[in-house]
């Protein structure tokens, strides 16, 4: 499996990388991931894209920091997510599998973390309207959203150091499920939302 990410900084155990600047316009950020993805995929489209960038932030409001939060998100969430979904649909093969991160707390109101909700919600719809016919997406392709509860991160250890970490989901376990889709096992229905959730050790998958 080739794997090409598209990130802030290179990953040194990547076949290839590219390497975006986070000052760009989103404009010209997609204007560079688009150059060099034809370089990529000249020889052979994709197998799969996967998104699993993104962020939290809180804030209701009356928060000062509102609109500085819901932008950082919209940016982190919804413009990957907008990138990925364009790249599947120009270099991903028929049949190819898009990823595109969720949040199972944004199918509900999130009135204490309105940019992100905002943000992520953006994401649910997206991954429906990938799977509708005239999106653009590749001809047998699949869209997935996922959905964790909560992930077992550094940044959430550092965060909430004495939470209860049985019931977090690895991100090995997150890795590996999608790997399964890659290869056409148990791949969920084309548009659907993936709620992830690890209780005492164990994940299970619902999808909505």
């Amino acid at each position: 499996m080739v794997h090409n990410p598209i990130d802030l900084h290179a990953n040194s155990s990547a076949n290839e990388n590219i390497t975006i600047d986070p000052n760009a316009s989103w404009k010209n950020q997609a204007s560079f991931v688009e150059q060099n993805m034809q370089k990529f995929t000249q020889d052979a489209p994709l197998d799969a894209v996967v998104c699993v960038a993104g962020g939290w932030a809180g804030g209701n409001l009356k928060s000062d920091d509102l609109i500085d939060m819901t932008d950082a998100m919209w940016r982190a969430s919804l413009q990957t997510s907008m990138l990925s979904a364009q790249i599947a649909a120009k270099h991903m093969k028929q049949g190819g599998l898009l990823v595109l991160p969720g949040a199972y707390g944004a199918i509900n109101p999130t009135p204490g973390m309105i940019g992100y909700g905002v943000a992520k919600s953006a994401i649910h719809h997206l991954v429906r309207s990938c799977a509708e016919k005239g999106s653009g997406m590749p001809k047998g392709a699949c869209t997935v959203g996922i959905m964790p509860t909560i992930l077992d991160t550094e940044m959430n250890r550092k965060a909430m150091p004495n939470a209860d970490f049985k019931d977090w989901t690895p991100l090995s376990e997150v890795s590996d499920k999608i790997a399964e889709w890659i290869q056409g096992n148990n791949l969920p229905r084309n548009g659907s939302l993936v709620k992830i959730e690890t209780k005492a050790g164990a994940t299970s998958y619902e999808t909505f």
